[in-house]
């Protein structure tokens, strides 16, 4: 079989691998998708239910056991030789989410994985683009309003997945300059817009999962406050966005914010929540440093069930500048959608699967 692109992926079967996978499957593109040892058994389960419900040739998909951290990303020669001549596109997604990861540990997957990847990418002999996943927290902890073209900062950073996806931007943004790069850097990515579906319970959920403990007490007073913004996106709009963007000529060399350009501040996410369950919004709204200061506190976390190390990112004033993702999405019809439009999915979802 003759194919128009072959597509070389690494982090699958991950939330959003995989569901790009579907997304992008047809029947002229070929799939070659880098898989660890202990994921190739649930890989071949996804490539099967992909391959039926796309309709696309199950001879499209070839699982390569391998390892970003590993020279060659683990790969066989033969496997290694036949992704270097077929490849035309890379979707670099594989990385490791973990707020309170060790520094070696952040450093050998973020960082020198994707020097590992970058490395194969130079290597390919029809590449037609290089697609990296990375995340708008490469800002660390800067404050106000982070655009899509700035990267360089001194401010630091509240943990090492920041620090790292932060310094393996940095390795990616050199190759713009001759080779063609995509970078997208997506916000909290929370669950499906239309079906509620997730894999993780983190971010949002906290608060969600508190809220349910008891809705119509706990609502009464509102966690969040008025001016810090969390920025949430569903995880349909961003695959749609890295699918259709990932393909279109005018986002080779740029750097994309994958982003809610509206996005609410905590205290409305609060009521948006508190609405759905009970019909009613908040009363009361504690001073912010009053709130940071209880959940800083190591008798927080059994009360709350958020994390200490998750605690910042309700307090991050930071805005992420969607201008680019605007202009370059709009010709194909697609936008964030709102909090408030899809939140009764997520809570739906989280009723019928209160713990994953």
């Amino acid at each position: 079989m003759s194919f128009t692109r072959t597509i070389f992926l690494t982090g699958f079967p991950g939330f959003i691998a995989e569901r790009l996978v579907a997304r992008l499957a047809k029947d002229e593109f070929q799939f070659f998708l880098l898989v660890q040892s202990e994921f190739l058994e649930r890989a071949v389960e996804a490539v099967t239910e992909i391959s039926e419900k796309t309709k696309t040739p199950l001879e499209n998909f070839a699982v390569i056991e391998g390892d970003i951290t590993k020279p060659d990303l683990g790969m066989n020669v033969d496997d290694a030789a036949t992704v270097r001549y077929e490849t035309t596109d890379v979707f670099h997604l594989a990385a490791l989410y973990d707020l309170a990861v060790e520094k070696d540990v952040a450093e050998r997957a973020n960082l020198e994985g994707t020097r590992n990847v970058n490395d194969l990418v130079r290597s390919l002999k029809h590449l037609k683009r290089y697609n990296y996943i990375s995340t708008c927290y490469v800002a660390g902890k800067r404050t106000g309003v982070i655009r899509e073209d700035e990267l360089e900062h001194d401010k630091g950073f509240r943990n090492y997945y920041e620090q790292t996806k932060y310094e393996a931007e940095r390795e990616v943004e050199k190759l713009k300059a001759r080779l063609p790069v995509t970078i997208f850097r997506p916000s909290v990515v929370v669950g499906d817009s239309k079906t509620g579906e997730t894999t993780k319970y983190d971010g949002i959920y906290y608060l969600i999962h508190y809220l349910r403990k008891a809705p119509y007490l706990l609502r009464a007073i509102n966690v969040g406050n008025k001016t810090v913004k969390l920025n949430l996106v569903p995880v349909d709009f961003v695959v749609n966005a890295i699918a259709d963007l990932a393909f279109d000529e005018k986002a080779k060399g740029k750097t994309i914010a994958i982003a809610d350009p509206e996005p609410l501040t905590t205290g409305e996410l609060f009521d948006a929540i508190a609405f759905e369950m009970t019909g009613r919004r908040s009363e009361f709204t504690p001073a912010p440093k009053l709130v940071e200061w209880f959940l800083s506190k190591p008798f927080s976390p059994p009360i709350t069930g958020l994390p200490i190390h998750g605690v910042p990112y309700f307090f991050i004033e930071q805005t992420y500048d969607t201008s680019t993702e605007t202009e370059l999405l709009e010709p194909h019809g697609l936008k964030c959608p709102n909090f408030r439009d899809y939140v009764a999915n997520l809570l739906k979802f989280v009723d019928e699967n209160p713990s994953l």
